[in-house]
């Protein structure tokens, strides 16, 4: 019996298998559309929790976003983070909630929670990118965007993003 647990003989992988399988296809992959759809794929596995509670409690944060509750969809984003701290789609939805209000250094705190739970979350990487344009450390912004693009190079905003920035960087040297 003990033998059980240790390999999955039926040929399923776990999360974390087909999660890392997902990302070595998606950095593979030079078809703009074709990424997408897998990282479409990626996104849906971060959304799962793999518990009903913490999912019912994302889908009452999302219902107050629309709603524009904030401070409601703070208070379901605090309890998923306390009752599952490694679940990285409560830290990344948060950070965006954070963001949205306004509260960069907040927003920025869950981007790296996110990320030290992810590395590869493109999305944190996205709001860390945004983040720091916006505060015009660009060297940093780009940094980012590069870190991006080793997760997922199909990506032609991102391109286009990391683009732009190398070029205001050159720019601004001469």
């Amino acid at each position: 019996m003990e033998k059980q647990n240790q390999g999955n003989s039926s040929g399923t992988l776990s999360p974390k298998q087909q999660l890392d399988n997902l990302f070595t296809t998606l950095k593979r992959q030079r078809d703009p559309d074709q990424a997408s759809l897998i990282a479409d794929q990626i996104n849906a596995q971060f959304a799962d929790s793999g518990s009903a509670t913490i999912n019912l409690l994302m889908q009452w944060a999302d219902k107050a976003i629309q709603d524009k509750r904030n401070a409601a969809a703070m208070d379901y984003l605090d309890q998923v983070i306390s009752l599952k701290p490694d679940y990285v789609e409560g830290w990344n939805r948060r950070a965006t909630l954070n963001f949205a209000i306004g509260d960069y250094r907040k927003s920025m705190e869950d981007i790296n929670q996110v990320l030290r739970i992810e590395p590869r979350h493109f999305g944190a990487l996205t709001g860390m990118a945004a983040m720091l344009t916006e505060r015009g450390n660009d060297n940093l912004a780009l940094k980012a965007w590069q870190r991006f693009l080793e997760v997922y190079p199909a990506n032609r905003s991102a391109q286009e993003e990391a683009d732009k920035l190398s070029e205001k960087i050159a720019g601004s040297r001469t």
